[in-house]
Parts: C-alpha cells; sequence; structure tokens
C-alpha cells in the first residue's frame, strides 16, 4: 500500500499515546484519518488539528466501531492501539486474583483489537483491489509481556499473547480478500501508561534495555505502523519493537 493523499486510515485508541502518534504520522503522510477513542476531549481537539474526523468508540463496542468504521471513508489501513493493563498476582495473601479484572483487560486488549480486525477488514472487502490486489491492512498492538510476562502480568500477558496467536490466522483467513495483518509487539515505552512514574525510574527502566538504553519514542511505533502498511511482504507477523529487551520475572 502507498500511503499517498485521501488514503483513509483508522486508528483505534488514537487520542493518545502509540495511536496518537500513528494518527499524526498519517496525517502528515497525507492520510485521511478517523481516530476512534473513549476521550472525547483529547479525540476531537486531535482530529480538528489533523483536519481528520473523530468518532467516541469503546473498542469492545459493536455499533460504535462499526460507527467509527463507516466514518472512515475508503479505507485502506487500521491500526489498533487501544488497551489497558492491570497487575495483581494469581494468588495472593488473602486469596485468589479478582476475576473481573482479568476478563475486563481480555475484554478491552484481546476482544476489542478483534472487533476493530473484523469490522475494518470487512470494510475493506469492498475495496477496488490496487494492481497487486491489496485492499487493505490492519496494524494491532500486542506486547513483549505476550512471550516474557512478568510477576503480575496474568491479565495482561494472556491478552497480549491472545493478539499474537490471532495474527497468523487473520492473516490467512483475509489473504484472498486482498488485506495483511500484522501486530507491532512494543517493549518499554514512553506512553501515558509510564507518564505517572517518576523521571528516575523512567530512567532506570529505560537502562534495561540493551540498545537504545531509553524508553522507545511512540513515533518509532507510528514508523513501523507506516512501514508495515507499505511493505507488501510484511503479513501474518508479529514485530518486536524493543530494543533486544528481554524481561526478567519482576
Amino acid at each position: 500500500m502507498e500511503l499517498t493523499e485521501g488514503t483513509g486510515a483508522l486508528v483505534a485508541g488514537g487520542a493518545s499515546g502509540l495511536g496518537e502518534a500513528t494518527a499524526r504520522k498519517l496525517a502528515a503522510r497525507g492520510a485521511r484519518v478517523t481516530i476512534a477513542d473513549l476521550n472525547s476531549d483529547r479525540g476531537a481537539a486531535l482530529a480538528s488539528e489533523l483536519g481528520g474526523e473523530f468518532v467516541q468508540a469503546d473498542v469492545t463496542d459493536e455499533g460504535q466501531v462499526r460507527a467509527a468504521v463507516d466514518a472512515a471513508s475508503d479505507l485502506r489501513l487500521a491500526v489498533s492501539c487501544a488497551g489497558i493493563g492491570w497487575a495483581e498476582r494469581t494468588v495472593k495473601k488473602d486469596g485468589p486474583a479478582a476475576l473481573a479484572p482479568f476478563e475486563m483487560v481480555v475484554r478491552v486488549n484481546l476482544i476489542g483489537t478483534f472487533n476493530v480486525l473484523r469490522l475494518a477488514a470487512a470494510a475493506m472487502s469492498g475495496n477496488e483491489p490496487d494492481p497487486e490486489g491489496e485492499r487493505g491492512v490492519v496494524v494491532m498492538t500486542a506486547s513483549i509481556a505476550a512471550f516474557e510476562g512478568q510477576i503480575g502480568q496474568t491479565a495482561y500477558a494472556a491478552s497480549k499473547g491472545g493478539v499474537a496467536g490471532l495474527t497468523l490466522p487473520a492473516a490467512r483467513d483475509l489473504a484472498g480478500r486482498g488485506i495483511r495483518v500484522c501486530t507491532i509487539a512494543p517493549g518499554l515505552f514512553d506512553t501515558p501508561l509510564l507518564a505517572g512514574l517518576p523521571e528516575d525510574a523512567r530512567k532506570a527502566l529505560g537502562e534495561q534495555i540493551p540498545f537504545p538504553p531509553r524508553l522507545g519514542r511512540p513515533d518509532e511505533y507510528a514508523t513501523l505502523a507506516c512501514h508495515i502498511a507499505e511493505n507488501r511482504m510484511l503479513n501474518g507477523a508479529v514485530v518486536r519493537l524493543d530494543g533486544a529487551l528481554r524481561m526478567p520475572p519482576r
């Protein structure tokens, strides 16, 4: 896919962090960006700044995601960045982990990602194929926690592991329709999730990374998302974006 002027793109979870950086990068390339997010204030302001559209959407809600997909005319690229985290040991001093937070994390991170994937791909299926038969690209977001989940990360790691496992069968499902599917698995990135930590704690986290020894920048995620869209041979792959980091147990 060529990210040319007017390419229709949807960024779920696009109001902040990795999603915001991706929306900005796509708009700078000339794409018509639709931002879907729960945060209406940030999302609407960003869409207005970028000359795009904003749709308030919970990724787990079929109707809201369908509305976001419908708002993205001639949708060719969907990037799914919406996600939440939760930390809790499987068994604590006062008993087993709570079930509800586990269910919620899986619902948002995995089921929400699949919801965006299936509805975006259905819309892309109606596109006129380009000369090589491509109709669209979907980029999903996992995490290196999918492979090296730390203590307390059972819910988050399970949800992101599900996204990683979803990638290849989805790419195979959609190959006949000319739609590619890839997933980015970021390591430690400078996102709102880490913004509340003291600066010395953030620096210490960054120094765990072999090279470069710093937190990843959202713009680096966005650059990879654009490259996946443009490189036709990237399909069915989970790409680690982590500076060679392998997470320890804690």
